[in-house]
């Protein structure tokens, strides 16, 4: 499962890594990392039917992650290619951003500091609903 996690925090991606080694080493997922919503944008551009799942982060400068997941679903909202899965992450638990998400289209909701093992359980259980 090819996965894309947008988050303007550099060290995500080694955290990542580190947290996914053993699924990554084992084929089962693939990250790419995007460092805004415009990188994101640019990235999905030529990779969308590659990405099954979209982890981004709301708070970010420049393009939020809401306006981000409008424009994902704007763009890549009907099949073909199945639309990716998108969840938004941030470090705020405020009940605007995630109704403001969830009307957005965001599949799921996570909180920072990220609960890696929940997130584990559920990107597995994705997995085994794709195949």
């Amino acid at each position: 499962m090819k996965i894309l996690v947008v988050d303007d925090e550099q060290d995500v991606r080694t955290l990542f890594e580190q947290r996914f080694r053993r699924e990554i080493r084992n084929g089962l997922f693939t990250f790419s990392f995007a460092y805004s919503g415009e990188e994101a944008l640019d990235y999905l551009h030529d990779h969308a039917s590659e990405v099954v799942l979209i982890l981004s982060d709301i708070n970010m400068p420049g393009m939020s992650g809401l306006e981000l997941l409008r424009h994902i679903r704007q763009e890549y909202g009907a099949p073909p290619p199945t639309p990716p899965q998108v969840m938004m992450i941030t470090a705020y638990g405020d009940d605007d951003s995630r109704q403001q998400a969830l009307a957005l289209g965001a599949n799921d909701f996570l909180s920072k500091p990220v609960d890696f093992v929940a997130l584990k359980e559920k990107l597995l259980h994705l997995t085994e609903h794709e195949n």
